[in-house]
C-alpha cells in the first residue's frame, strides 16, 4: 500500500522548487552528511562540455535559515514560510542530524554537536553571515549558534523554545502535560501516541483517518534509537545552565496557548 505521506514528497518538492529552494547533500566530513533546501540560484549546473559536477555559489541575498523541531524535518516544518521569505531572502532550511536523511556516525548528541556541524555544513554551502530561526529543538541549537558563532549568526528568531532544557523544565513540563518522559512525548510509536503529541503540540485541533497518522510515524520518526539518545542529551542539570551574553538581537514569538513551553518562560527568558 502507498505510504501517503511519502507519496505527496514529489509535489512539495515541486512546490519548493517554484519558491526558490532544491534539496542539496552536504558532506560534512567522512561519515557524517547533512542535508539542506538551498536557494535554487546557488546550485549551478554544468554547461556543456563540462564535468558533470555541480558547483555552488554564494548567496546574494541576506541569509535566513529555519532550523526545525523534533516531530518534523525542515522542509515540512517550514513550507508555509519558505515562499513568502525567498522574495528578500536567500533561505536554507536543514535538516538536523539522524532527521531527513542527514546521519553521522559520531557518538555525540548534544545541541552543540548540532550547531557545529550545521555551521560546517553552511559555511560549505558559502554562508557567511546570516540570521537564525529556530522552532521548538531547533530554537536550543540556534541559541548554541548565537552562543558560539556570534560573528556568523547576526540575529534570532525564536519560537516555543529555550535556552536549554534543565531538568526542573524537564519535570514540571512533562508532569504537567501527563507524559513520563520526553521520549513518550516527541517520539510516538502508535497512532494513540502521535495524537496526543499532536493534542499538545498544535493549538488548532484538525482530524485526520488513521491511516495518515500511521504513514506520517513512518516517514518523520525515523533514527528512533539516536533521536532517543538526542532527547537524553537535550536535558542538563539545573547547576550546568547559564545564560550567555548575546550580541544579537533575539526576537521571541510565542503563542499564547502554547502547552509545552509555556508564555511565562519566554518573559523568564527575556
Amino acid at each position: 500500500m502507498v505510504n501517503l505521506v511519502a507519496a505527496q514528497k514529489p509535489l512539495m518538492n515541486g512546490l519548493m522548487k517554484m519558491a526558490g529552494v532544491r534539496p542539496y547533500s552536504v558532506e560534512i566530513e567522512p561519515g557524517t552528511v547533512m542535508n539542506f533546501w538551498v536557494p535554487c540560484e546557488t546550485v549551478k549546473k554544468p554547461g556543456k562540455g563540462e564535468k558533470k559536477v555541480t558547483h555552488l555559489e554564494k548567496p546574494t541575498k541576506p541569509v535566513v535559515v529555519l532550523v526545525h523541531g523534533f516531530a518534523a524535518e525542515g522542509i515540512v516544518t517550514w513550507q508555509f514560510q519558505v515562499g513568502a521569505l525567498t522574495k528578500k531572502y536567500s533561505v536554507y532550511v536543514p535538516d538536523l542530524l539522524f532527521f531527513g536523511g542527514s546521519i553521522t556516525d559520531k557518538p555525540d548528541r548534544s545541541p552543540t554537536f548540532q550547531a557545529e556541524y550545521l555551521v560546517q555544513g553552511l559555511r560549505k554551502l558559502g554562508v557567511e553571515k546570516c540570521v537564525v530561526v529556530g522552532f521548538s529543538y531547533g530554537g536550543m541549537v540556534a541559541f548554541k549558534m548565537a552562543q558560539m558563532y556570534p560573528h556568523m549568526v547576526e540575529a534570532m528568531v525564536v519560537s516555543g523554545s529555550i535556552l536549554a532544557m534543565t531538568d526542573s523544565i524537564s519535570v514540571e513540563s512533562l508532569n504537567r502535560l501527563g507524559f513520563s518522559s520526553s521520549a513518550e512525548l516527541l517520539l510516538p510509536n502508535s497512532v494513540k501516541g502521535l495524537k496526543a503529541l499532536l493534542s499538545v503540540a498544535a493549538y488548532k485541533k484538525l482530524w485526520f483517518p488513521d491511516r495518515l497518522h500511521k504513514d506520517y510515524l513512518e516517514v518523520m520518526f525515523t533514527n528512533r534509537k539516536e533521536r532517543a539518545e538526542l532527547l537524553e542529551g537535550l536535558v542538563i542539570s539545573n547547576k550546568d545552565a547559564t545564560i550567555p551574553s548575546f550580541p544579537q538581537r533575539i526576537h521571541l514569538l510565542w503563542g499564547e496557548e502554547d502547552q509545552i513551553f509555556k508564555q511565562e518562560l519566554a518573559y523568564n527568558m527575556k
